[in-house]
Formats: structure tokens, sequence, C-alpha cells
């Protein structure tokens, strides 16, 4: 009788929040007739075939690490001897639901519960994003997903006013995909498209919003903005090659100034000498020379017949110091001939024109 009292006051299913706390109830009436023997037990259901010990007491001890998962979130309540055995679980997870089972035995009398847990979470902030192109006349799609949440999760977008940001109807253009609720495209965009849109992911446990900026753009300034952008990086690239040829002219100069002293060093060669031949071209100036050559050898011609006179009447005066006069005189003359000797010997001396001479020598 007491045990379908009991059962008829606990209450067979909990449904909380994630991070939430909550409190499993199971009362019993065994506490009173033996304290030593009295045995409490939880047990987690996640399946037929899986259960898990939560948290128990026996032979005067509690024991509250049983499962990895809930250590230090499981307790029991209050005085669990006099006959309040709840069971307190703090910061609820998803893994966290399942089948609980309340035991109490003592003196060979049992009393349990079953409770129902279930676990929502609510809809991670979804993100939002667009497909297609922003130019009128086009189609966009508004697309939106949130990644985690308890199913079912339920999606609305609306418009809002960027003055006072209240959310206001989409525009007349605009489907919802039935099948994807996340999904609206908009058709033939127009300028009065463009605005601030917002989605908003719903579900039991509560709700998480995003927005995206949509700029409805004409395509004459696509162009324009294409044709801008084309110009600066044409202009980049020949600036570029500008810089670039300049530094390589810059570098060959310099190269060019650096190498021109070594060339001249190594394949520069000494003038040579030349054997010049007399010439019509040339008669003129070889002419002038032969002229002073002719007064000059005049001179020399008198020179020499006074000395060989002299040399006669003065027979005391010895060549060698004639030589030595003559060499004094002049810095190079041919080898001189002994006029006196050839005076003794009969010969004539002949005055030979300074012309002549000039063709003989060069």
């Amino acid at each position: 009788a007491s045990c379908s009292v009991w059962l008829s006051e606990a209450q067979t299913e909990f449904k909380r929040v994630a991070e939430e706390n909550v409190t499993l109830p199971c009362h019993h009436h065994l506490g009173l007739l033996e304290q030593g023997s009295l045995d409490i037990e939880w047990l987690l259901h996640r399946s037929e075939t899986v259960q898990k010990a939560v948290i128990t007491y026996s032979g005067g001890h509690v024991y509250d690490d049983l499962n990895e998962e809930q250590k230090g979130r499981v307790s029991f309540t209050s005085n669990f001897l006099a006959g309040d055995a709840s069971l307190q679980i703090i910061s609820l997870q998803s893994s966290d639901a399942g089948k609980y089972i309340c035991k109490v035995k003592n003196a060979g009398q049992y009393e349990w519960a079953r409770i129902t847990l279930k676990v929502i979470e609510k809809p991670s902030k979804p993100k939002c994003w667009l497909e297609g192109e922003l130019l009128e006349g086009k189609e966009l799609s508004l697309q939106c997903r949130s990644a985690s949440g308890t199913a079912p999760i339920s999606y609305r977008w609306q418009r809002i006013n960027e003055e006072d940001e209240r959310a206001e109807h989409l525009p007349p253009t605009s489907r919802v995909n039935i099948s994807n609720p996340g999904q609206v495209l908009l058709k033939n965009l127009t300028q009065m498209s463009t605005g601030l849109y917002q989605c908003t992911a719903t579900n039991e446990a509560g709700q998480e919003s995003c927005v995206v900026q949509v700029t409805v753009q004409h395509a004459q300034n696509i162009g324009m903005i294409a044709g801008a952008v084309c110009g600066v990086a044409v202009g980049l690239a020949l600036l570029f090659l500008v810089v670039r040829l300049t530094i390589r002219r810059k570098e060959k100069k310099r190269y060019e100034e650096e190498e021109a002293p070594n060339e001249i060093r190594e394949d520069a060669e000494a003038p040579k000498a030349h054997l010049v031949k007399p010439s019509s071209s040339s008669s003129g100036s070889r002419s002038s020379r032969s002229g002073s050559s002719s007064t000059r050898s005049t001179a020399n011609s008198a020179s020499r017949s006074q000395r060989t006179l002299s040399t006669e009447a003065t027979p005391h005066l010895t060549p060698p110091q004639y030589s030595q006069r003559e060499m004094e005189g002049k810095e190079m003359e041919p080898k001189k001939v002994d006029y006196a000797n050839l005076m003794k010997m009969g010969a004539t001396l002949v005055m030979v024109p300074a012309q002549s001479r000039a063709f003989q020598t060069v």
C-alpha cells in the first residue's frame, strides 16, 4: 500500500534545459525499520542493455563517484535516512538524459520509482551567409544554420529597420523554402531589397539569432569598379616594370664603368715604331728639313776643310783630341773619316750637296 501511494506521488517525466539543475524525487517509508540494513540505489538506463549506477548508500556510507561523467554533479538532496532519497543533478548535460530508477531496500521490503529525464539544448548561435549575386534583377539566397541544439529547431527570417532596430516583414518577392526553413530566396533584386536581415533559431530551450547585410548594386557600378581595379593593377605593373628597368640600366652602367679600366690595362698594346719611306706628299716638309741640313752641312764642310789645313800646318794635334771635340759638338753623328790621311794619300776634297745627304738618311 505504501509503495502504491509513493508511486502515485512521483512524477514520471522531467524536461530540463542543459546547464540547469534538476531534482528527481524519491520518497520511502523504510528508514524507520532497521537503519543498519537500509540500502538506496539510483540507476541510469540509457538503453535496454546499458545501465550505470549513479549514487548509492550502503553499510552507512554514500558512494557518489560511480559514474565518471556525473562525478561531482550528483548528490542526495535531503535526509535520505528519514525517507527523502531524492537525487539532485547540477549543470545538466545532454548525456544525463535517460530513464532513472530509484530502489530502496530494508528488512526484506522494497520500494522504487521510475523517472524519465529529458535534457534539451538551446540552439547554438546560428551562422548567416549569402549565396548569389548582389546585382539588380538577380536572385539571392539567405542561408541560416545552427550547429547544435535539440530538435526540432525552427528558423525565421526578418528584415530589421536600421533606425529603430524594429523587426519587419520580408520583401514581397521573397520565398521561404518549406523543406529548409533556414533558406529564403529573394527574387528580382532591387535597391529596395538593400538592408539588414536577421535569422532567429528557436526550440523548446530558447533561441539565438544572427544578422547579415544585403547591399544591392547597379550593374554599371560593378563595371566601373572592375575597370578601376584593373586599371590600378595595370598601373602598378607598369610602375614595377619601369622601376625594374631603371635599376637594371643603372647596374649595367656601373658594371661597364667598373670593367672599362680592366679592359684598358689588359688589352692595350704599346705603339709600334714604323719606318716611314719618303714620298711625294712629304717632299715639301723634307725639303725644308734638307734646306736647314744643307746650311749645317756647308758649315760643317767648311769647318772640316779648315781643320784639315790646320792639321797639316800643326802636325802636333792628334786625331783622338779632334774626335773628342767633334763628339762634344754633336749628340749623334756618323763615324768620321780621317781626312788628314786621305789628303796625304792624294785624295781630293769633294763637297756633297745637302740634298743628296737628305735622301741618304731618314
